[in-house]
């Protein structure tokens, strides 16, 4: 098992609703992700997943409820103040600088922590050249973790589309985040390709010390890393528990995993 389940929780959602006119996207979601602890967040597409990412990340507002991270509320907060609190995301679509090299898309997030003032940058001042070369080595130490730093002045559109998530991946560690979410990271990929970035994803959550909430259709890849699972369907809550408690629940396997997983389980 990865992390502590009885420490606080680094993410809080309480009675989280969220209405698009008459839809209800989101209806009294509430779950915890414990500090250190891998969370699958699973469901049929239209479940309401990526909306509760949005209204985590602050894309969308909330109807009702609260979200906490470490006990304070980021209810209403923008977006880019959730980033400096410690919340980073990957997306379902790929959403890179492509036309830069991998090492700027990695630099870019890292200047995200910068306060230069203007005047020294114009004028070079050492101190501001002394910052780049460190901002430089950390972007590289990040495309290390993802095994991409041969790769660094390729540009991000010329890579194949595997790598691309893992660079995507690098972008979002190098925000320094507390809590990750993942947004179908393995979305494209054949088997052998999505188990391989499981283990990845597994590595650089031990390796950074991550809290992680995961959005995947991958069962292998889910089962393999969450040790706890939040199972949506018509933006409600339909289960929650283990990953053998859900591959075992008789409403999870009518509405989304199908007898035909728990066959190829031997369940």
């Amino acid at each position: 098992m990865i992390g502590d389940t009885e420490a606080s929780p680094v993410l809080a959602m309480r009675e989280v609703t969220k209405r698009f006119g008459g839809i209800t996207a989101c209806k009294d979601i509430t779950f915890d992700v414990a500090q250190g602890q891998v969370m699958g967040l699973i469901g049929p597409n239209g479940a309401g997943k990526t909306t509760a990412f949005n209204l985590i990340t602050g894309v969308y507002g909330l109807t009702e409820g609260a979200i906490l991270l470490e006990g304070k509320a980021i209810t209403g907060k923008r977006p880019d103040l959730i980033v400096r609190l410690g919340i980073a995301r990957t997306f379902q679509n790929i959403r890179l600088f492509r036309n830069l090299s991998v090492l700027d898309n990695v630099v870019i997030a890292l200047d995200c922590h910068e306060t230069y003032l203007l005047t020294s940058s114009f004028m070079r001042l050492p101190g501001v050249r002394r910052r780049e070369r460190a901002i430089h080595e950390q972007a590289m130490f990040f495309l290390a973790s993802v095994g991409l730093e041969d790769k660094a002045a390729t540009r991000a559109d010329a890579m194949p589309y595997g790598l691309q998530r893992k660079l995507e991946i690098a972008r979002a560690l190098a925000l320094k985040p507390r809590l990750l979410l993942l947004d179908e990271p393995a979305a494209g990929m054949n088997p052998e390709e999505s188990l391989d970035l499981a283990r990845l994803i597994r590595t650089i959550h031990e390796q950074f010390k991550l809290t992680t909430l995961l959005i995947e259709h991958h069962m292998d890849v889910v089962m393999a890393l969450c040790e706890r699972i939040f199972v949506m369907n018509f933006g409600e809550k339909l289960a929650e528990g283990s990953a053998d408690e859900i591959q075992h629940d008789p409403d999870v396997l009518k509405a989304y995993l199908g007898e035909g997983f728990k066959r190829a389980q031997h369940i």
